[in-house]
């Protein structure tokens, strides 16, 4: 287990970033066709081909799911990783074209510092294609792929992902880029809202903080503009797609033990749910539960982890990574 979402048969990752941008481009490849469907849970989300997951939609399946910076520029980014999985035969066959379908969120990192004066033609279409050209079982965590100009109230953002098998022997992971509005410490300390779901250290060993400290429950936002927190979370178990919904739904309140405030009116929070259909359900109504409660805490776990990784952006004014402040524990 490398305690990664690549640890679910079936999926690969690939990353890449634009460090004068000071954005970058995550791609999730499946080996096949994955059932899969999603759950917006910010007010302001910015994605594209996500309805056609909606449970009442008629496609099922899919080839990849593109996480990204860039705001509505990056919504370019799939059209890369489209292209990519063309050249491969991807997607179902139409007037003897293939069409590989590709959904994608993004995230808003247009004020970390970056030069964003890319002219004519935002960089992400090629970015896309390049995260997808190198999906792989192995990646980096932190400030890489589409966490790389992520942010948060009071530290650098960045890309996480955890895993585990639950008690039935299904493999759960989650992978994340979190840019979000408010924190996934607690108050100025550097314990996690996600402590009580660690293992084995992922995210420093630290533990619950007692007492809380005094500004434990203070509201702490990074601004009033728009922040996200996007998420696959993603299983073997055989799964329908309104199965695939309930899980991502349950994952959602990953969200929630991980970072305060989460799905606040400007987040753009969206978790989508993936099944790569290697094993059955023996159990369907206990399994789906049991599958949901892992991949919210894998999410949960996830989240800390994208910011105990993290690297600070190289600019002038750019916020501390948690290991600059905290040091390495």
């Amino acid at each position: 287990m490398r305690n990664l979402i690549t640890d679910v048969p079936g999926i690969t990752v690939g990353n890449v970033e634009d460090t004068k941008v000071a954005t970058g481009v995550t791609a999730v490849i499946f080996d096949r066709t994955a059932v899969a469907s999603v759950r917006h849970g910010g007010g302001a989300p910015g994605s594209r081909d996500t309805t056609l997951l909606e449970t009442d939609m008629t496609q099922s399946g899919i080839d990849a799911i593109v996480l990204s910076g860039g705001s509505l520029f990056g919504l370019d980014a799939a059209g890369g990783v489209l292209s990519h999985l063309r050249g491969q035969r991807r997607g179902f066959m139409l007037a003897g074209i293939n069409i590989p379908i590709v959904s994608q969120s993004i995230v808003f990192d247009l004020v970390n510092g970056g030069d964003k004066a890319w002219g004519h033609k935002p960089p992400y279409w090629d970015l896309g294609l390049e995260a997808a050209r190198r999906a792989g079982a192995d990646f980096a965590l932190g400030s890489v792929g589409g966490g790389y100009g992520a942010t948060t109230a009071n530290l650098k953002g960045g890309l996480g992902s955890a895993s585990m098998i639950t008690e039935s022997g299904y493999t759960v992971g989650a992978i994340v880029i979190v840019n979000a509005i408010g924190m996934t410490t607690v108050g100025s300390g550097p314990h996690f809202w996600a402590a009580p779901y660690e293992r084995n250290g992922e995210f420093g060993g630290l533990g619950w903080p007692a007492p809380l400290p005094e500004d434990a429950l203070r509201l702490r936002v990074k601004g009033d503009g728009p922040a996200t927190t996007i998420a696959v979370v993603a299983t073997d178990a055989v799964l329908t797609k309104a199965e695939a919904k309930r899980m991502a739904i349950m994952a959602d309140d990953g969200l929630g033990k991980a970072v305060r405030p989460a799905h606040a009116s400007f987040d753009g929070d969206t978790v989508y749910g993936a099944s790569t259909g290697r094993t059955p359900l023996a159990n369907p109504p206990r399994d789906i539960s049991e599958i949901g409660l892992a991949a919210g805490d894998c999410l949960a776990r996830a989240c800390a982890r994208a910011i105990y990784e993290a690297t600070a952006l190289p600019f002038a004014g750019a916020l501390p990574a948690w290991r600059d402040r905290f040091g390495r524990r």
